[in-house]
């Protein structure tokens, strides 16, 4: 089974834009509903058509939730009420934790991002000798020259800890599309082998590597890489078609973990949305440091010059209406998600939905609009 992903979809957004758990994981109580009275019937209308099963939203300000709330159900089929704290795949958001990752060993002087690949996998190999250039670095900005993931195989269900490494063995065949550092090319199979790179220089699984090192530290303690670890967790059912049905598939293969496969609910994600907007800190945790973060959100490429939309380390970045926007989006089968951050109003907007259906960067911005002319936001 395919599935799309999502840098394509994010270059066409930024183009439109050119046209027109459970409560105890919350920071501070939450304003009151009726401050975003507009917001809650705009998704409320989404659920009404039928073709949405469900989406939660979490909006953060400064370092805190300010508001989350769940729309729908989890489930067409049982019917239970969509809550802040159930479980979402949320798809390509998760390339921003596999980045910081990799920072973090950056920082622990493990490995040098400027430094080929093959430094730390020599095993690692293309059907193109352009390959034994290719920069950490440039993985992480996509401008490694490396083709994408054609099939992900979620039916399969991989979850044995020797996947990563496998999977970087099985791509001998596969051919470069660029020279490393010449062109932008969206590259899932780039951040899958990172979670080998973290496993070999870390000496644990990439998955565990995270929750120790970032996951726990977020108090994101529902959350997970690893699906087994999560499956019995009260969470969400993927969802595809029109009028919605529950996809016979999960969206789960270990060897795509690294860009694909972190199961999380939206108000742990804030957690996320809380450290990035407060320079790699949340709470009294540093989860990586200020110049890391930094450097994470400095354009390292241009996207769309047009635009001003540029790449930085795993974040894209384009301005909007005077403020400069971080976002990450993502989509598998029966899964849609975004999360932007506005730093120069210290704000975080999250939505994940259980439908493969939706135009979640529609929704997104026009969530976004509402948000920016609201008073106190």
């Amino acid at each position: 089974m395919t599935s799309k992903k999502t840098g394509f979809w994010l270059i066409t957004a930024l183009l439109m834009i050119t046209l027109s758990c459970k409560k105890t994981t919350q920071t501070t109580p939450q304003k009151n509903h009726k401050d975003f009275h507009e917001i809650e019937n705009y998704l409320q209308t989404l659920i009404d058509t039928g073709n949405v099963p469900g989406i939660a939203i979490a909006i953060t300000s400064g370092q805190d939730i300010v508001y989350s709330k769940g729309f729908g159900v989890t489930n067409v089929q049982t019917k239970e009420k969509l809550e802040p704290w159930h479980n979402f795949h949320i798809a390509s958001i998760s390339k921003t934790f596999t980045a910081a990752a990799v920072m973090q060993l950056a920082e622990k002087g493990k490995l040098d991002i400027n430094k080929p690949l093959t430094t730390y996998l020599p095993y690692f190999r293309l059907n193109d000798g352009r390959y034994q250039t290719i920069t950490i670095k440039q993985m992480l900005n996509h401008t490694s020259g490396m083709p994408d993931v054609q099939n992900y195989e979620w039916e399969k269900a991989i979850e044995d800890e020797g996947a990563a490494e496998r999977y970087t063995r099985s791509l001998a065949d596969q051919k470069m599309i660029s020279d490393p550092g010449a062109e932008f090319h969206y590259s899932n199979i780039a951040y899958d082998v990172m979670g080998d790179l973290i496993a070999k220089v870390s000496g644990m699984p990439f998955e565990k590597y995270v929750k120790e090192n970032i996951l726990n530290p977020l108090e994101m303690n529902q959350s997970s890489f690893y699906f087994p670890e999560v499956k019995n967790n009260p969470r969400t059912s993927p969802h595809t078609n029109k009028p919605p049905v529950v996809s016979s598939v999960y969206p789960y293969n270990r060897m795509h973990s690294p860009s694909s496969t972190l199961n999380t609910n939206i108000q742990e994600l804030s957690h996320w949305a809380i450290a990035n907007l407060n320079q790699g800190q949340y709470k009294n945790k540093q989860i990586i440091s200020p110049a890391t973060y930094t450097m994470m959100i400095t354009p390292t490429f241009s996207v769309d010059p047009t635009i001003k939309a540029s790449v930085g380390l795993s974040w894209f970045m384009y301005p909007y209406k005077g403020m400069m926007n971080y976002t990450h989006d993502g989509g598998d089968v029966g899964y849609r998600s975004v999360l932007t951050l506005i730093p120069e109003k210290k704000l975080g907007i999250i939505l994940l939905s259980n439908t493969d259906q939706i135009d979640i960067q529609f929704v997104h911005d026009k969530i976004r609009d509402i948000l920016l002319s609201m008073n106190g936001i």
